[in-house]
């Protein structure tokens, strides 16, 4: 059955079910002018313009196919606005969920399925703009050859004890890191439907961004500016969306909520809050904007 969406107060709306949605109608909710827009809408519009939705009569016609449509605080599908994104969740859910990753994690073995279990939970509770009811469809056992396969190799390099190989270990967790990447973005779905999304950033340069993080450390703070770039770098290589993914932040942004977030987080009770703050303001600074609007 089809779920239908409509705009009040430049928010968006539902999903509601078609029945439900028909009661809105009724009732004056949902008027002529309103903008609403279902799956199979090519964009949002009023509706007054899709036959037999306003005024009686069956159920409306289907619309030439096309992607959910991207919502922002001035326009809809069409407009010149995306929109940032938005993220939260209860603090206790997140406190007792992150205890059994953490503790769990500590066995070793369930770490693929704890983390596919956490990812579908923390999934849902970002908000993107046009893209209602984000999910995670991964399985656990992709990551079951990649997880106890980098265990084994580690396992194996413990007993050459080569510092060269040792290093060549940390470089392989890179490049897990880049897959894990590629593959949590790939698996993203909005009601119910794959994103189509990919991340295209080489192992390469996702191996350069790294390295020179660690080293960025020495210098104090300039780390925060480099997180800063990675960012702008890791958004700007996914790939299918109708948007262009702009990471905003600047490295003093980052460099003084890091040093509030160390001070505040040594002080352990407070950690759930500091982290729901920094991820809220990470998800705000990540904007949905129409494509050739930003400077390359």
């Amino acid at each position: 059955m089809a779920s239908w969406f409509y705009a009040s107060e430049g928010k968006q709306q539902g999903p509601f079910p078609e029945g439900q949605f028909r009661d809105l109608v009724a009732q004056g909710v949902v008027r002529p002018d309103t903008l609403v827009w279902t799956e199979g809408m090519a964009g949002w519009q009023k509706a007054a313009e899709i036959p037999g939705l306003v005024g009686g009569g069956g159920a409306p016609p289907m619309m030439p196919a096309g992607g959910p449509p991207m919502m922002g605080a001035g326009g809809y599908a069409g407009g010149g606005s995306g929109g940032s994104l938005a993220v939260d969740f209860g603090i206790l859910e997140f406190t007792w969920r992150t205890l059994v990753l953490v503790i769990g994690s500590c066995f070793i073995i369930p770490v693929p399925w704890l983390f596919v279990w956490y990812t579908n939970w923390i999934v849902p509770c970002f908000k993107v703009p046009g893209r209602p009811n984000l999910s995670f469809t991964g399985s656990a056992m992709t990551l079951v050859p990649w997880f106890f396969g980098f265990i084994g190799l580690a396992i194996a390099l413990s007993f050459v004890g080569s510092e060269i190989l040792s290093n060549l270990l940390f470089v392989v967790q890179i490049v897990l890191y880049w897959l894990l990447i590629k593959w949590m973005i790939a698996n993203l779905a909005s009601n119910g439907q794959p994103l189509g999304l990919s991340f295209t950033g080489s192992v390469w340069a996702y191996i350069g961004w790294n390295l020179l993080f660690a080293i960025s450390i020495i210098t104090i703070i300039g780390w925060a500016w480099v997180a800063a770039a990675q960012m702008r770098w890791f958004c700007r290589n996914i790939e299918g969306t109708r948007r262009e993914i702009v990471f905003t932040g600047s490295g003093l942004d980052i460099l003084w909520r890091g040093i509030v977030a160390a001070i505040l987080c040594s002080l352990i009770i407070p950690i759930p809050w500091v982290y729901r703050w920094i991820m809220n303001w990470f998800a705000s600074q990540t904007v949905l904007a129409p494509r050739g609007s930003v400077a390359a």
